[in-house]
């Protein structure tokens, strides 16, 4: 049966092939099927106390209704929640993604042009909850609140034990997963709510087998800024990948119950990397886990209105109001109020300006062992990395996280290619490094996100060695040896006059002449011996 991967906090993002995805609740079912937690992202946007949670879930498993249980701090109500639009989840993911770039040698003798930087800039329920209050008192069980949001039936439930809750959930035909007393403890003693969301299935659209449902938000109010993770063990087994995007005004964001490190960046790959980016990202990713046991990955912090460079274009005004502005930032309104379908709060249309919203991707890869607690946030300094040209001979700095004034990291990975063509002038000027010749930039490659795309990646752990071509002394990862260039008479480059041969070496003139009155001196030699003889 195929394994799943749940991700969070966006929790979108990287999917490999072996690995599940996490998810900060557990799906049940109205049925007696065996369900999956196929993919859920989750963004989080944090302001005081208060925490927005947007979350996308795509199930896998048969067309009968489901439902998923969160644990949240508090009761919610009905103008606590809403839907919304699909796509905004995947800008998101694509822009804090690790990202390939390639930069060409530009022509060794073209007038030096003093070039401007770019500033970066459902619904039924198969029993309806209300017979299901009349006997919920039984169990310790308290309906909170219940409400419909699009295809959703909510429910809010509180518990004084989670056998009881255990109890509730199965006489009401959710067919919970085994264990999930034990994990429900815990949340239970602590007073923490539980929102219910019900699916009616003839209500949502299914592609390939899984069902297309409407995005969730919710928000509240709680002094500690948390997201629920352990529920998802009960979905699968094995390794679950967790990624985690967070949005808040002028901070980073980090774990602060777990290890923290940062993804090496900076790193020149070989061309075939393009071909399989996934897969090398992968086994970098492994390779970093494992140097770093227990740690949670941070991959991306960066202005959410910016990036440099852009494999997706940043978020607009519009969009971080639909992911949580509208009730962070007094006054805002989400966009999409006026879309049918989407319920949204009834605030006054005003203008705002969200810029200062930092954008933290986090990677977390666990096993049952390896995630006794769920996960707290607390806010982090800033930090730079992964940016910046090329030096001379090809080198890339900022290969590491370093604290700075300003959020600019990011994992980025770098393809060169070295000038190729003939070089007529005395004084070369090389190294200087921009776009491909005589035509446009290409759009940077961020890693695919197969999580969302349904698809596997096929990791490249064997193959890392010969994939990079910068060593990374912390993973002990040394490069291949680069074969090195012919060096013009003051070290600059290759000589003038050069011809480039399809591997990028060069040979000039000269030392082909010399080469062949050398062979001539030998032939020679090797007649006036042979004459000797005879």
């Amino acid at each position: 049966m195929k394994q799943t991967i749940a991700v969070l906090g966006l929790c979108a993002a990287m999917a490999w092939p072996t690995t599940s995805r996490a998810f900060c609740g557990f799906y049940v079912s109205g049925a007696d099927a065996s369900l999956y937690n196929n993919a859920t992202m989750v963004v989080m946007m944090r302001e005081g106390t208060r925490t927005v949670l947007s979350m996308q879930n795509n199930y896998q498993g048969p067309p009968e209704d489901f439902a998923m249980v969160v644990p949240v701090p508090v009761v919610l109500q009905e103008e606590n929640v809403k839907t919304l639009p699909r796509q905004i989840f995947s800008r998101v993911d694509k822009l804090a993604a690790p990202r390939l770039v390639e930069y060409w040698e530009q022509d060794p003798c073209r007038p030096m042009v003093m070039e401007e930087m770019a500033v970066p800039r459902s619904a039924k329920a198969r029993r309806s909850m209300g017979a299901a209050a009349d006997s919920a008192e039984d169990y310790g069980v308290t309906i909170e609140a219940q409400f419909k949001v699009a295809e959703y039936d909510i429910v809010i439930l509180s518990a004084k034990d989670s056998g009881g809750l255990d109890k509730w959930l199965r006489k009401n035909k959710y067919n919970i997963p085994k264990g999930a007393n034990k994990v429900l403890r815990p949340y239970v003693e602590q007073n923490t709510k539980f929102f219910v969301a019900k699916v009616d299935a003839e209500k949502v659209k299914f592609q390939d087998g899984k069902a297309v449902l409407s995005p969730l938000r919710f928000h509240y109010d709680a002094p500690t800024f948390t997201l629920p993770v352990r529920l998802g063990l009960l979905n699968s087994g094995g390794q679950q990948d967790l990624i985690v995007h967070i949005l808040a005004k002028g901070q980073r964001y980090e774990v602060a119950n777990y290890k923290n490190t940062s993804i090496p960046t900076n790193i020149r790959v070989d061309d075939s990397v393009r071909q399989t980016f996934g897969g090398f990202y992968n086994a970098l990713f492994e390779r970093t886990v494992e140097k770093n046991p227990g740690a949670v990955v941070t991959e991306y912090s960066w202005d959410a209105t910016s990036c440099d460079p852009c494999p997706e274009p940043p978020l607009t005004p519009q969009e971080l109001t639909t992911l949580g502005g509208d009730v962070i930032i007094p006054g805002a309104q989400d966009p999409y109020s006026d879309i049918p379908g989407v319920v949204a709060p009834k605030v006054r249309r005003v203008a705002w300006q969200p810029y200062g919203f930092v954008l933290t991707r986090l990677h977390y890869r666990y096993d049952k062992s390896g995630l006794d607690e769920d996960l707290v946030f607390r806010t982090a300094g800033p930090i730079v990395g992964g940016r910046g040209m090329p030096d001379q001979n090809g080198d890339l700095h900022e290969r590491r996280a370093q604290a700075s004034g300003m959020n600019n990291f990011q994992g980025r990975y770098v393809i060169l290619h070295r000038w190729e063509g003939a070089i007529a002038c005395q004084n070369p000027q090389r190294g200087i490094w921009g776009g491909p010749p005589g035509r446009p930039q290409p759009k940077p490659f961020a890693a695919p996100n197969t999580m969302l795309e349904g698809g596997t990646t096929r990791t490249l752990t064997n193959q890392l060695p010969g994939l990079i071509q910068t060593d990374i002394p912390e993973l002990d990862l040394k490069a291949r040896p680069q074969e090195p260039e012919p060096k013009t008479q003051d070290g600059s480059g290759p000589a003038s006059g050069d011809t480039s041969t399809s591997d990028g070496c060069s040979v000039s003139a000269a030392r082909t002449a010399s080469l062949g009155w050398i062979a001539l001196i030998m032939v020679a030699m090797w007649l006036t011996r042979r004459r000797a003889v005879y």
